[in-house]
Order: C-alpha cells, then structure tokens, then sequence
C-alpha cells in the first residue's frame, strides 16, 4: 500500500499507456474508439501531473477525434441508409468466399452452422459501401423462415447491422413468411431487442403484414 502510494503516478501512467496499447488491438471499431478515448484521458491526467504539455495537447486532440467517431457510429447504428441488405443466390460464389474466409468466427457465435447451398432459401449480404459487414441465410418451411445464420464481422459487431435484414419487414413479407424462427444455441443474440420472443431455445419473430 505504502509502495502505491509513492508510486501512484507511475502506475496512472503505465496504466494508461497500457489501455492504449490494449485499444488498438480491439476488432470492434465502436470498443477500439471507446477504449483509446479512455486511455487518452488517463494519459492526460497522467502529463498534466507531470506538466508535459505537448502530450497534454495531443491526447486532447485524440479524446476529441474519438467521441467524434463515438458518436457517427451510434448516430448511425439504427440509420436504415447507413447499411444496405442484398439478396444474392443461395449458391452465390462470393457468399461462399465470406462464409470461408469468416468460418472460424462464425462457429464462435453459430457453433451448430453447416452451410449447405441445398438447405438454404434466402441469402442476404449487409453491406456498408463496398464492405460486407453482415450475412443472414434462412431456410424456408410453410411461413415459417428459419434462422440458419445470422453472422456480423468484428470490426461492426457492436453495430448490429444485421438487424437491418429483421427491421425491413418487405423483404420477408413478400416472400409469404410469416414468423421467423432462430437457431436454438446462438451466442450474444441481440434479438430481444427487434421484438423477438423467446421460444424454448430459440427466439421468434411475427413477421409484419
């Protein structure tokens, strides 16, 4: 205890610079900006102490730039015009790319998914421009649209964007869908927050008429 107390700003400082290091490791952009504004506002404190006012006006500017970004990205976390959802074939090669390239990550969070081009009726990539940033593929039974995969990116994942597939009810109602159903056994699912129910294992979604 003695020892924290004389040698508190050394650890304010290591700390700070620390959480800064850890910042820019982060996948997600919304907890990489989120961090590094934290570790910045440390490291102010931390050279404002020390009166070195160069890194005081540097870490400002960084505190500055990050809420900015902070804030575009919730601004823009339920803006229908920031994402765009397109229906691509079942069998569509590039969907088989992103399915490959993001096959370790999407058994993170969907660990009993198979793809299977013959099972899968709807397909959907979310784009943010040029980036995928989310894919949803549903299977087909009656009305009832299961939930084979419902996957978002890292850098977006605390985004959300595949709500947008859920939100735009046109694009399941004219498909005669009534209800959707998700996979039971799902990690971090969101839908709670759409006006999903819970069903045994899984969540289910009236679909709007």
């Amino acid at each position: 205890m003695n020892w924290l107390a004389h040698h508190w700003l050394d650890v304010l400082g290591w700390g700070g610079s620390a959480l800064l290091v850890y910042s820019l490791l982060q996948t997600s952009l919304l907890r990489l900006r989120i961090l590094n504004a934290v570790a910045c506002v440390i490291l102010i404190v931390f050279n404002t102490m020390l009166e070195v006012w160069p890194m005081v006006g540097m870490n400002t500017v960084l505190v500055a730039i990050n809420v900015w970004f902070i804030a575009q990205m919730l601004r823009h976390r339920h803006d229908e015009t920031a994402y765009q959802v397109l229906e691509v074939s079942h069998a569509d090669e590039y969907l088989r790319h992103v399915l490959r390239v993001h096959a370790a990550d999407i058994l993170k969070f969907n660990p009993h998914f198979v793809y299977d081009p013959a099972d899968t009726h709807d397909a959907f990539l979310v784009q943010k421009g040029d980036e995928t940033v989310g894919v949803v593929l549903l299977r087909e039974e009656g009305d009832t649209a299961h939930v084979l995969l419902d996957y978002v990116t890292p850098r977006y994942r605390d985004l959300s964007p595949g709500e947008f597939v859920w939100r735009r009810s046109g694009l399941l109602a004219e498909r005669g869908i009534g209800k959707v159903v998700t996979s039971p056994g799902m990690v971090g699912a969101y839908y709670e927050k759409l006006g999903f129910r819970r069903s045994g294992d899984a969540w289910r979604l009236d679909v709007p008429k």
